[in-house]
């Protein structure tokens, strides 16, 4: 680097420091040694269109409501700034809110609601200025007893109390939807070889309180928020919530379903759980029509009277009727069953005297139901439905009025819901890397969101729409802007793109894809489905056995360990990849909702992994923290990762004073604070959650209890590793107090000696730590902070006489010597370069990225009779390493840009891991 880009590259970083000043930084400061990128300079508005596209390969098939984010560079949008957008020289109907700001109040992130036409062709162009589209509104009315939404095609009641989460849909006056409610069968323990079976009860939602979170004029959100209430017993139990999304001149709904379990393991077993809509039916049983639909394209499509009318049905023309074929039964009772992920039966029935008949079969369905006539119908179709099995679809009573439609979250034709532990007693951290301890293994506060879409119509349906409906629940329409536009705002800290410029960079992106890739196919091969499994991965592999450890303790699923919901996102953002995004979303859903805690005394904490997703007994912030969904949350406006995020800030602190992290590894002494942290990862993780509220919500409560913390951290002797220290590996910490009203922090020294020391610890970055440090020393702008910081990276595993002199002389270890190895050193040495320009420090990054082990994927198959399926197999994988080395090339690519090798690394030979 030339002396005058040094200077360049320092003053940047001072700018940064100073106030986020991403005018004259590439990615805010990113701290990179390159060339700074001419950006628009601090507080220059947004004057020119923005290009947005679709994030799927294709576009929606049908008229459809989308909501997006956009991130802007500091200073670039203000509050008052308004906004456009065209697609091909037409202007289309726009509604946008603020979803984030800068520190100086600029807005940092701007969501965006808008209706497509079907099979819209991007690229669209969001401009600065008015919205110019022809008139177009939500309508949403309040009254004594429901509120009414009306898009102007489909007018919706919702009651405010009672068992219906809606009272009817109608289209120009017509009813198409009745009453709508979520059912639940409860059952009174297992299963067993007893001749008696257990008890079981029905429930029905109870609502207790309804918001409208938008009211218009493109999209409207209603969130309905209650609990299930049993028919006989009274019990209420189950909390649910439920957002219904509605857009300008649309009948389709968005319905997102929330759960959280707040029985007894032991005693509260779920039969089934869904949601019933009422279908009002006009025409005689030969012109109605039942449909389900495969994820293959297929559609299974039956009029409820066989005979010689189906061909005029299918074509939408009324028959009516043949002497013959009047005589023909009526089929009024229909049911697919997705028992597994890989089979689903569709059976009928006559009457409920009668036999279920066999009708079909198929490999995966892809969640979509129809009960309708020639005057219209409903559609219902949920999405992830045969990956979340057991899962089901149901149409009673279709030769009535009125039928009903249930689409079954969990089928009540499947065994029981068992959240038990998977053994009666623990296996000792030792043997099986379980964390184990009594009364801990609960899944009381856990949730599961499903998502849903009604598509309501007062007309015939073809079997083409229908699987257009299928396929566009299924992948839901997003706007997004490009990873360069992204990239250049200077949001979610460092981050690089794509560059195979060079054989070296060629090798570090052809790795990262290899081992995503990997764990793309695995999912698939391992079976990785299943109502609260699907999205995540398993932790370590099993070599001799050919399978991931799913039956051994802390090796089974990897609940958010490491990084892994940061690892996919920050693959998803730099590559704009459609099937990244995927994968990271159903990763986000699963993890932050069965791995949360999102009710009770644990509320906001998360669990440790295991066999059982929240087996563990290590209930720790780490797990839970925003920083893994606030990703998708922007890009989305996602209301539901808003809920979590907001439960995590204000919740984990009074959670962590309840359940000290350290109470089994290094528990407290006489005269230690009463609330004990580690610096890392708790800390890092509270100020992140602290650092998304702030930025959510430009509130300055926030920023007082980080600015607490760091005000601490910078007095401490040893700064960012200060701390209480024992021999034993699992309590290497920086452990000190907490005040978790005012955020300050007090140092802990020996309990013998009454002296502090430095503590060298590796884990206390490797879980989110470092890249919530990577946004918030900038956006802080605290020099003092910064420094500690740069310390901590610079010298992490010091000997106290080294750390001492270099709090005051600054330059002590500037050889790399110091700075920590493993997981978290490449990342660390890569920053140091950034910020001070030793090559030293560069050389050291990208010697330890190059020695981990799972920078690429080499699998290959293995089939019978070494396993059950022919699958692909790479032994020497584990999540927590491709998580941690998919981070760190990511960053180092960023950080070391200017000082990368030009040829191709040799990378080790790797073994299978020990143990495995």
């Amino acid at each position: 680097m030339s002396e005058t880009s040094r200077r360049e590259f320092l003053k940047g970083s001072a700018l940064a420091t100073a106030g986020m000043a991403t005018g004259n930084l590439h990615d805010s400061s990113l701290l990179t040694a390159m060339e700074p990128v001419p950006q628009p300079a601090s507080g220059q508005q947004f004057t020119q269109p923005l290009s947005l596209n679709w994030l799927a390969d294709r576009p929606p098939l049908v008229a459809t409501g989308v909501s997006w984010g956009v991130p802007w560079p500091k200073g670039s949008v203000r509050r008052e700034t308004a906004f456009r957008l065209s697609n091909q020289g037409t202007d289309l109907p726009l509604q946008s809110w603020p979803l984030a700001y800068w520190p100086d109040g600029s807005i940092k992130w701007t969501g965006f609601a808008t209706v497509l036409p079907a099979a819209a062709k991007g690229p669209f162009l969001l401009a600065p200025g008015s919205d110019r589209s022809a008139p177009g509104a939500v309508i949403v009315t309040k009254g004594s007893d429901a509120i009414t939404v009306d898009t102007g095609v489909l007018k919706s009641s919702i009651p405010l109390s009672g068992s219906d989460l809606i009272k009817s849909m109608t289209m120009g006056g017509k009813p198409i939807v009745g009453a709508a409610q979520l059912v639940c069968i409860l059952q009174q323990g297992p299963e067993t070889d007893a001749d008696d079976s257990p008890r079981r009860e029905r429930f029905l939602s109870e609502v207790q309180r309804v918001t409208v979170e938008q009211s218009g004029p493109v999209r409207a959100v209603v969130k309905i928020e209650g609990v299930h209430r049993g028919l006989t017993s009274k019990r209420e139990w189950l909390p649910f919530t439920v957002r219904l999304y509605f857009y300008s001149g649309q009948t389709a709904v968005r319905l997102l379903h929330t759960i959280i379990f707040d029985g007894d393991q032991e005693k509260d077993f779920i039969r089934g759980l869904g949601l019933r809509f009422g279908v009002p039916l006009r025409d005689e049983p030969r012109n109605r029509t039942v449909r389900f639909a495969s994820a293959e394209g297929g559609v299974w499509s039956e009029p409820l009277q066989p005979g010689g009318g189906n061909i005029a049905q299918e074509n939408g023309q009324q028959f009516n009727g043949n002497p013959v074929f009047d005589k023909n039964a009526i089929w009024s009772d229909f049911k697919l069953t997705q028992a597994n992920p890989y089979g689903f039966t569709i059976t009928k029935r006559t009457n409920a005297q009668s036999t279920w008949l066999f009708s079909d079969a198929g490999k995966r369905a892809a969640g979509l139901a129809f009960a309708g006539d020639l005057q219209g119908g409903l559609s219902i179709c949920v999405k992830d439905f045969w990956q979340s099995f057991p899962a089901g679809l149901e149409i009673r009573n279709g030769a009535s009025p009125t039928a009903e439609m249930v689409a079954w979250l969990w089928s009540p034709d499947a065994p029981e819901m068992d959240m038990r532990f998977y053994d009666t007693k623990g296996h000792g951290l030792d043997a099986a890397y379980e964390d184990i301890q009594p009364g801990f293994s609960t899944p009381y506060g856990v949730a599961r969101t499903s998502e849903l879409t009604l598509y309501p119509t007062d007309s015939w349906r073809t079997r083409e729409n229908t699987a257009a409906l299928a396929h566009d629940a299924n992948t839901p329409a997003l706007l997004a802007c490009t990873p360069e536009h992204v990239h250049s705002t200077g949001v979610f800290g460092v981050w690089s793109l794509p560059d195979r410029s060079t054989p070296f960079k060629k090798s570090m992106e052809d790795g990262l894809d290899s081992v995503l890739a990997f764990y793309e196919r695995q999912v698939e091969d391992r079976s990785w489905y299943g109502f609260w499994q699907y999205g995540d991965f398993m932790h370590s592999y099993s070599a001799p056995r050919h399978v991931w450890h799913y039956d051994w303790g802390g090796h089974a699923w990897d609940n958010t360990e490491l990084g892994a919901p940061l690892w996919l996102w920050y693959s998803y953002l730099r590559s704009g990849r459609y099937d990244l995004f995927r994968l990271a979303e159903a990763h986000l859903r699963n993890t932050s909702e069965t791995d949360v805690y999102h009710l009770g005394p644990m509320k906001g904490l998360g669990t440790r992994h295991n066999v059982i997703k929240w087996g563990d007994g290590a209930k720790e912030v780490r797990i839970s923290q925003a920083a893994h969904w606030r990703i998708f949350y922007f890009l989305t406006t996602d209301e539901r990762a808003g809920d979590i995020m907001d439960m995590v800030a204000e919740s984990a602190g009074d959670a962590i004073s309840r359940y000290d992290p350290m109470r089994e590894a290094a528990p407290a002494t006489a005269g230690e604070p009463s609330v004990r942290i580690r610096i890392g990862p708790d800390w890092f993780a509270l100020a992140g959650n602290w650092m998304t509220a702030w930025e959510r919500t430009n509130d300055p409560r926030w920023q007082k209890l980080i600015l607490a913390g760091v005000d601490s951290l910078v007095a401490m002797p040893y700064g960012l590793q200060t701390g209480k220290q024992t021999p034993n590996f699992r309590a290497a910490a920086a452990i000190v107090g907490l005040d978790k009203a005012t955020g300050k922090l007090t140092p802990i020294p020996d309990q013998v000696t009454k002296a502090f020391a430095p503590v060298n610890y590796n884990l206390a970055t490797i879980q989110g730590g470092a890249e919530v440090m990577f946004e918030l020393v900038p956006l802080l702008g605290r020099k003092d902070f910064e420094a500690a910081w740069l310390r901590n990276c610079r010298i992490g595993r010091a000997p106290a006489d080294v750390y001492a002199r270099d709090m005051t002389t600054g330059n002590e270890g500037a050889d790399a010597g110091y700075v920590l190895t493993g997981q978290a050193g490449p990342r660390l040495a890569a920053y140091v370069f950034a910020k001070t320009g030793d090559k030293a420090f560069a050389e050291k990054a990208i010697s330890m990225l190059v020695e981990q082990r799972s920078g690429i994927a080499t699998p290959h198959i293995i089939g019978g009779p070494n396993a059950l399926n022919s699958i692909e197999e790479d032994a020497a994988i584990s999540t927590n390493e491709a998580a941690q080395t998919g981070l760190s090339t990511i960053q180092l690519l960023e950080l070391c840009k200017d000082q990368l090798p030009t040829e191709a690394p040799v990378r080790p030979v790797r073994a299978p891991r020990s143990g495995s």
